[in-house]
């Protein structure tokens, strides 16, 4: 496992400190945890590379959603 030395202000650590308390973990895990967020919420860059591509696709008649209607409802 790789060791990573980052620089923070006063502030920042005791509130860092602080949110691993709560949440019952050790600062390093907490700060992993924080960087796995951040880090797994980009699509990955071929999906990115998609955007735009797809073609909007003809499903037959009754597919609009414009075109939707309830269903009746059964009586209680």
């Amino acid at each position: 496992m790789a060791q990573v030395t980052i620089y923070i202000d006063d502030d920042t650590e005791a509130r860092t400190r602080a949110a691993a308390r709560t949440a019952g973990v050790s600062v390093s895990r907490w700060i992993a945890d924080m960087l796995r967020c951040r880090i797994g919420a980009a699509w990955p860059a071929d999906v990115v590379a998609l955007e735009g591509s797809w073609q909007p696709q003809d499903d037959g008649p009754g597919c609009d959603p414009a075109d939707a209607r309830d269903l009746a409802r059964e009586p209680l």
